[in-house]
Formats: C-alpha cells, sequence, structure tokens
C-alpha cells in the first residue's frame, strides 16, 4: 500500500468527548504523539466527518444519548465490507446499564477506556487502532486491484474473442469459394496467401497467450550468450517491414558505428523489438512514421521506438505495461490486441536485467518505447559452425507415420509430407497405429499426445519397447508447449516435440535433420 493511496482524511481522529476542555487536552496529547485529531462539535459533525474519510474515532460515552447519535450510528453501518472503523469508547467506571451495553454492541469494533484515561493508554489505544486501519486500507488496495484486474480479464476475453473471429471469417469464406466453385490458380493463389496470412496471426495470438501462461509461472528460459544488439535490432526491423509497408508507413533505422553488444537470448531479443514496432504500427496512421534508433550511453544500449501515432495520456504510461491493459477509446477493437505485447516485453526486458519506459506528449503526438540493456564490452566469439542439412532436401526418402485422433489433422499433415516427397501411412488412434508400424515399420511417426484410449505417452512406451521398432524416430506433434510439458515428452520416448501447428519450414528442417534408413532410400540413392 503506498501513501498516496490513502486520501489524509483517512488517517485522522475524530474527537467527540464530554466537554470542550477534555477535548482540547486530547487532541494537544495525540498531536505530540504525531497523531492529526479533529475535534467535533456534536455528535451531528462527527456522523458527517466519518463519512469524509476517518482512521479511528474517540468518543465519550454522553455522546451514546446524544439525540443525533442514530446519526453517527448509520454513519458506521453504512461502512462498505472491508471497513471496520475502530471506535474508542471513554467511559466512567462502574457504568453499567442495559442501555449503555446496548449502544456499545452498536459500534460494532469498540475498545473501552474508563476515565479518568492514562495519557499512554489513550495513546496507545489510538496506535494500535490506527494501524489496524492501515490494514483494512491494503485490503481495500487489494480488493480493488482484484477487481480491476477481474475487468480487465473480462474485457480481454471479449478482445481474444474478437481477434479470433478475425481470421475465421476470411477463412470461413475462402473454403465456401473452394467449395462451392472452381477458382483459377490465379485466384487460388490468392486465397492460399489470404488463408496463410490469417493462419499465421492466429499462431501469433496462441504464441503469446502461451508466453503470458510461461510468464506468469516464472517459466520463460533465456539461452543468454554476447550478441549484437544492433543486429538484433536490424533483423527485428526486416521482419516487420512487410507489416509496416502494408499499413502504408515508414520505418527508418538509426544505428551507431560502434559494436553494441549485450549478453542476451537473441530469439528473445527480436522478440521483444518485433513486439515493439507491431505496437507502434498498430497505433499509427497510414503515411505515419516509426524510427529506430540505437545508441551507446556509457555502459547501457538504449533503443529507442518512436511513432507518429495516437500517442499516450500521460496517466498510462506505467499501465500500458500491465497484464491485459489497453487505452480505450482511440482505437478500434480490431486494431487495440490483447493487451499482453507490452507486458511480455516488460518481461523479458527485465529478465535480461534491462529496463523498458514509455513516454509521449500527448494525444496524436505519437509515442517513444524505450529500451536500455547493460552492455558487454568485449563480445564473446561464437565458434559453432552451421550443421550441414545433408544432400537431400524436404522428406524425402523417408516412410512416415502420422498419428492424431483428429482426422484432418492427420490428413492435412500426411498429404503436406507427401508433397515433401514422404511416403506417408495415417493412423487415428494409437491402437491403429501399432498395428500398422508392426506389419511395416515406418522410419518417423508423427504422434498426437492427447488421444483416447491410448494416448501418446502410452503408444511411445510400447515402441520403445519393442526392439523392431528401436529405430523410429518419434516426434511429438502437440498443443501443449509449456517447458514441463516439452520434458515430459522427451523424456517419455519422444525424439523431439513440435507445437501444433508446425509450419513448413519447421517440418523441413527437422525432417532434413533425420537420416533416412537405407531401407527407405529409393532406388538408385547413395547414402
Amino acid at each position: 500500500m503506498t501513501e498516496e493511496s490513502v486520501h489524509a482524511n483517512e488517517l485522522r481522529v475524530l474527537l467527540k468527548l464530554a466537554t470542550s476542555g477534555d477535548t482540547a487536552i486530547v487532541v494537544s496529547m495525540l498531536s505530540r504523539s504525531g497523531v492529526v485529531a479533529d475535534a467535533c462539535q456534536d455528535a451531528a459533525t462527527l456522523a458527517r466527518e466519518i463519512s469524509e474519510g476517518v482512521g479511528a474515532v474517540v468518543i465519550a460515552e454522553e455522546v451514546l444519548d446524544d439525540h443525533d447519535y442514530e446519526r453517527v450510528l448509520a454513519a458506521l453501518q453504512s461502512q462498505p465490507p472491508w471497513s471496520d472503523l475502530p471506535v474508542i469508547l471513554a467511559a466512567r467506571s462502574g457504568i453499567e446499564t442495559l442501555e449503555i451495553s446496548e449502544g456499545i454492541a452498536q459500534l460494532g469494533n469498540v475498545t473501552i477506556l474508563e476515565r479518568p484515561m492514562r495519557v499512554s493508554s489513550l495513546v496507545s489505544s489510538v496506535q494500535t487502532a490506527l494501524g489496524a486501519r492501515k490494514r483494512q486500507y491494503q485490503l481495500r488496495a487489494t480488493l480493488d486491484g482484484l477487481r480491476e484486474a477481474d475487468e480487465r480479464k473480462t474485457e480481454f476475453l471479449a478482445t481474444l474473442a474478437h481477434e479470433l473471429r478475425n481470421p475465421l471469417a476470411p477463412l470461413r469464406t475462402a473454403l465456401n469459394i473452394v467449395s462451392n466453385q472452381n477458382p483459377g490458380p490465379e485466384k487460388l493463389q490468392l486465397l492460399h496467401a489470404m488463408m496463410d496470412r490469417q493462419v499465421t496471426h492466429m499462431v501469433r495470438l496462441i504464441d503469446d497467450l502461451m508466453e503470458v501462461s510461461r510468464m506468469t509461472r516464472g517459466k520463460i528460459t533465456l539461452r543468454p550468450k554476447v550478441i549484437s544488439l544492433s543486429d538484433v535490432v536490424r533483423d527485428a526491423v526486416e521482419v516487420n517491414k512487410p507489416m509496416v509497408a502494408a499499413a502504408r508507413q515508414y520505418v527508418f533505422l538509426d544505428l551507431p558505428p560502434q559494436a553494441c553488444h549485450v549478453h542476451g537470448d537473441e530469439v528473445r531479443l527480436t522478440q521483444v523489438f518485433s513486439n515493439l514496432l507491431n505496437n507502434a504500427s498498430k497505433f499509427t496512421p497510414a503515411n505515419g512514421s516509426i524510427r529506430v534508433s540505437v545508441r551507446l550511453i556509457e555502459d547501457t544500449v538504449r533503443v529507442n521506438v518512436t511513432d507518429s501515432g495516437i500517442g499516450i495520456p500521460e496517466e498510462m504510461l506505467e499501465k500500458v505495461f500491465g497484464m491485459f491493459v489497453q487505452i480505450n477509446g482511440t482505437m478500434r477493437a480490431a486494431q487495440a490486441g490483447l493487451g499482453i505485447g507490452l507486458t511480455l516485453v516488460r518481461s523479458l526486458v527485465e529478465l535480461h536485467d534491462g529496463r523498458v519506459h514509455a513516454s509521449s506528449s500527448g494525444n496524436n503526438e505519437g509515442t517513444t518505447m524505450t529500451v536500455e540493456l547493460p552492455r558487454v564490452a568485449t563480445p564473446a566469439v561464437d565458434r559453432e559452425s552451421a550443421c550441414s542439412p545433408g544432400e537431400w532436401t524436404g522428406a524425402g526418402g523417408h516412410r512416415i507415420l502420422v498419428v492424431d485422433d483428429n482426422r484432418d489433422a492427420a490428413d492435412s499433415l500426411g498429404q503436406l509430407l507427401g508433397l515433401l516427397g514422404a511416403s506417408t501411412m495415417v493412423a487415428y488412434s494409437g491402437v491403429e497405429a501399432l498395428k500398422i508400424m508392426t506389419a511395416s515399420p515406418p522410419s518417423i511417426a508423427f504422434v498426437d499426445i492427447g488421444m483416447p484410449v491410448m494416448n501418446g505417452y502410452q503408444l511411445a512406451a510400447k515402441i520403445r519397447a519393442n526392439d523392431v521398432l528401436a529405430g523410429v524416430a518419434l516426434i511429438a506433434l502437440t498443443g501443449w508447449g509449456q517447458a514441463t510439458d516439452r520434458e515430459r515428452i522427451l523424456n517419455s520416448g519422444f525424439d523431439h516435440h513440435l507445437i501444433k501447428p508446425a509450419d513448413i519450414k519447421q517440418l523441413t528442417q527437422l525432417l532434413n535433420s533425420l537420416s533416412v534408413p537405407a531401407s527407405d532410400q529409393p532406388s538408385g540413392a547413395t547414402a
């Protein structure tokens, strides 16, 4: 709880004692102890001041007989659920009537001090009451945070549904065109390009969601090495140039002549700057510009991504890095995104011991996102050589079994691998796959994990227990992509793990790395 979250009124003590003289004495005593105390002339004033915010109340028993006492009770009983205002009652010794007892019970959170009160007892009771009140304010702040997070989550789910519908609509339209018409090669090529763009967009959405899941559970693992941040930024700009060009925007890159090396994960840092470029493009109109600069500032490498877009209100500059946060009222929902990209940016930058912040002069004045990372003076030399992919490309020569209870997924992957030159078989269950493999062992099997009856783990165990199938390369192709999932998969007999949907480049690279058994070599091929 910060001091800013508690108003000054909310830690004051309200006093209504038997006489004005008593009140003045107590105000003086509390002031000397650093407690702000306000005297109330009557019960009506006390009731009104309670509604304005208060840390504790000190009253004399005479207030219980005041004709305005009902107003005080009403103020106490109208407290929000988190509030239980401490009341200190100064009562004469031996006063124990039924009416007094009932009045005390109605006060709620009450502490009784006998008159005449000792200074130390009063000050101690007030400080204890204010300590309890501060804990109530902490609870209020927590509840407010939970309420705000719940509202953001609700907005996020609505936005997610919208974001998923966007690519699904053109995909369905394209499928209807292909099903009900006979489009020529040119039109078919356009449809294919459009569908590929939309699927890529959906994959990116799902990847972002998976990243958020890993991030919130602390499961993001870096593979750091000494890298050139200028090269990382240049690569991110090149990757995002088609997106910027499609939005009819201009991107300018300004790199320093000096080496800008950092110790970091190249893939993750490319993701950081790609997200920042994507965000800048999203909130910049057509004919706008995005400027990316890299600078050396003493022992720091600073990267600025500056756009000429809609800008960010001052009160949102810190909040934009929060989970599911969007700048409401500035862009259409289709442009606003899921509100998780900048959260990933901040988390990844902080994992690199860096920091990120936003600056903007306001509405339509553009935004600058600044990333600062520790500079490494001397780059390490990476002497790893690239692996030779072999003399053949694609999947040619392999006998591949695809196992998936989703028939569309199995059939489409089988067709794709066939186009790459493989001899393919398809099974729709683990039981069926085992029969096929026993009769005609493949060189590679792509296996889904979440199948009924016999799941992927059980199938892998049976394959590894069969000496005849010892040479089969097992590849898990599944929607489960957490680090724990990957670890379990690789510990269950699988050789490789791919996350659905795997693109053709991933498949080709993996298959290129797997040697073709002699029995699967096409006629005339040499090993």
